[in-house]
């Protein structure tokens, strides 16, 4: 009986976690729509967005690049290099865009928002809020909510953008593929479904990494397995970790769905 007992406690423990983090979601998505809350959400706009564009444009050009070289090789193979456009604006714009942009920000801003909010609540701010009858959620966690929502698709078009360019870089200036060939498949292949998909994507994955995120720093103190600082640490560990796998896991969903 002791592996059914430990996987009948590690799937009540998932769902539990799951149910706390939806119920989180709610009351901070009901307090975005409050008064008063517009100069924090541009705060957190430019801290999550602006911020983190030039890592996600870097990367968006060097995977760019990539797909075109490895595409360039493989379609020649089959005699059909003049659907490079096509392969690498339909790879970004479809997947990799979304996913990458995703990941980039739960480095670069999520695991701060883990760690901002789990100071707060370990140096007993986030009480103090309470004496003050300041709701923490609201001033805390709706705005970055609120910023992630509007972010994420913007970076997700930056990342398509400049990686459609990268694409242009290896196989029409590096490897000789016509231009006008490339953008016409570029433009040829790509319907507003594609496009729509990609932002749909975008914002599932703004929800998942902000909440939990959000959540795994606010709670960090009721970790069993560290106090204070390290609660932070471990805190950010498990955001950024739990937020990369639910993204992939997310993406496989959402895909289910718009196919």
């Amino acid at each position: 009986m002791k592996p059914f007992t430990f996987i009948g406690r590690i799937t009540m423990d998932f769902v539990n976690s799951m149910g706390s983090m939806v119920i989180f979601f709610s009351l901070a998505f009901i307090n975005i729509f409050r008064r008063k809350q517009i100069q924090e959400i541009v705060n957190q706009i430019y801290y999550i967005g602006a911020t983190s564009s030039l890592i996600v444009m870097l990367v968006g050009l060097f995977t760019g690049m990539v797909l075109g070289l490895q595409l360039f090789y493989t379609l020649v193979k089959f005699g059909s290099v003049g659907a490079l456009g096509s392969a690498v604006s339909l790879s970004l714009i479809r997947e990799l865009g979304p996913v990458l942009t995703a990941i980039m920000i739960t480095a670069r801003a999520g695991s701060g928002m883990t760690a901002e909010i789990g100071i707060l609540r370990i140096s007993e701010q986030i009480d103090a809020l309470y004496t003050m009858r300041v709701n923490p959620v609201r001033y805390l966690v709706s705005p970055r909510i609120a910023a992630s929502i509007i972010s994420f698709p913007l970076l997700t078009a930056f990342f398509d953008i400049v990686g459609i360019l990268g694409g242009y870089v290896t196989g029409v200036l590096l490897l000789g593929t016509n231009v006008g060939t490339y953008f016409y498949r570029v433009q040829s292949s790509l319907d507003m479904v594609d496009v729509r998909g990609g932002f749909i994507k975008s914002i599932v994955f703004a929800v998942i990494v902000s909440c939990i995120c959000c959540f795994q720093g606010y709670f960090c103190h009721m970790r069993t397995d560290g106090y204070g600082s390290k609660s932070v640490g471990l805190a950010t560990i498990s955001a950024v970790v739990l937020s990369c796998i639910m993204i992939l896991v997310a993406d496989y969903v959402v895909t289910s769905f718009l196919m």
